[in-house]
Parts: structure tokens; sequence; C-alpha cells
């Protein structure tokens, strides 16, 4: 497995980033895979290195909503930085990969020793709030059509492929909405010319025009990550 591709990981410096591999252990993540349950025990904290994972709200009564996804660029199970290990939202494979993973105990004395490590993630956490707090405004603010199209730039950015594996049952639990609204956004989508899809596969057409159609949300998140992650 490789270990440069999770970004957090990869702009620790020399030291720090040896000491936290040689604490990790490479796993595969199998899609639809549930890593953690609202409530439940923290055993690991996991840093993608390929694939990504949904973050999801469930309430009692409902089958829940997607409030935020993990990939390369960040970590599941950031509430041990708090030192808490109750998981706060139920957590699933959404695309397969790979990912290293650290049992809950080390890596806590590792934030103990690592000043670097613990505002690297700071920063992490403070980007995944502001997702969060994004999503919510956006599932109640924007448009289904505009939200689809946040959904599937931040899936293509780690999935980091045109090519995506959906069904309109999938992306109507990812977004919380009626599998209806889910065709016709598609096919709207679709018409424009910015996606191709049939039987479950989709594909991205045009980048720039599915950007040009998402919500604002999009584009906010990606300067609050450049800002506070890829800025020296």
């Amino acid at each position: 497995m490789s270990t440069d591709i999770n970004q957090l990981i990869k702009r620790l410096p020399h030291k720090e980033r040896h000491r936290l591999l040689a604490l990790s252990e490479p796993v595969i993540l199998e899609l639809s895979q549930v890593l953690s349950d609202a409530g439940g025990v923290t055993d690991y904290v996991y840093f993608p290195t390929a694939g990504f994972i949904s973050l999801v709200a469930v309430i009692e009564g409902s089958s829940g909503v997607e409030v935020g996804m993990v990939g390369r660029e960040g970590m599941l199970g950031i509430q041990a930085v708090l030192g808490v290990t109750t998981a706060p939202l139920h957590s699933l494979v959404q695309g397969a990969g790979t990912a290293w993973r650290i049992d809950i105990a080390s890596f806590q004395r590792e934030l103990l020793v690592s000043p670097v490590l613990q505002g690297s993630l700071h920063r992490y956490m403070y980007v995944l709030m502001v997702q969060l707090a994004t999503s919510a405004a956006c599932l109640r603010f924007h448009l289904i059509g505009q939200r689809l199209a946040r959904w599937l730039l931040m899936t293509q950015d780690r999935a980091c492929s045109d090519h995506l594996h959906v069904t309109h049952e999938f992306l109507a639990y990812m977004l919380g909405v009626r599998r209806v609204g889910i065709t016709t956004a598609a096919s709207a989508l679709q018409r424009a010319g910015l996606i191709e899809y049939q039987r479950g596969s989709l594909i991205v057409l045009d980048r720039a025009g599915l950007e040009a159609a998402a919500c604002s949300c999009y584009a906010a998140h990606r300067h609050t990550y450049a800002d506070l992650l890829e800025r020296p």
C-alpha cells in the first residue's frame, strides 16, 4: 500500500509520519462496510488511501442522510482528537479502497507526543465541521439538482475517476430525497451533457459544467480545505 496517498499523513514531517505509520496496519475497505454506528464505541481511526466513506446522520424512524464524506484528504474518527471514543455518526464505505488503521489507544498516545499531528488534525476537524454544517444548510435551502451535482463532484474528487457506480436508490438515500427526485435531477444533468447515466453506471462528461450546475457549497468547501490544509 502506498504511504503517501493520504494527504494528512503525507503532510507530516518525516519523523512524525514514520512514527504514525509504524502504529498503523493496512486494511481493505469493502463496499458497504459499516465502520461505526452512531453512539457506538470507536475502536480504530482510519486514514483512507483510496476509496471513501460516507458519514450518515440517522434519525429514529428514518434511513438517514449523508452529511459528510471522508476520503484520502482526511480521517475517520476525528472525535478521538478530543478524547471522545463515542462515534457521532454512522459511517459506511461508499467507495471500496484501502486505509491505514490505528487502534484508538495507540493513536491517542501518539497525539500526546506529536504537536504537529495535533495541529494538523485540529485544522482538519475544522474543515470537517464546515462540511457538516454546510451539508445541513444545503439540505434545507438548495434544489435537488444542485445538491446532486455537488455530491457527484465530491465523490469524483475522492474516487479520482470520471466513472462512478451508483444507483438512483443509493443517491436518494445519500441525499435524503425520494427516488423520483433523483431521476428528474439526473435526467436534467444528462440532457445538459454533463453526465451519462445508465443502469447504475455514471460518467462525468463535463466537469466544469457540473461545477457550474452545483450549488455554491462545493466551491466554498474546496476553498476552506485549500485555505486550512493545502497552504503552508
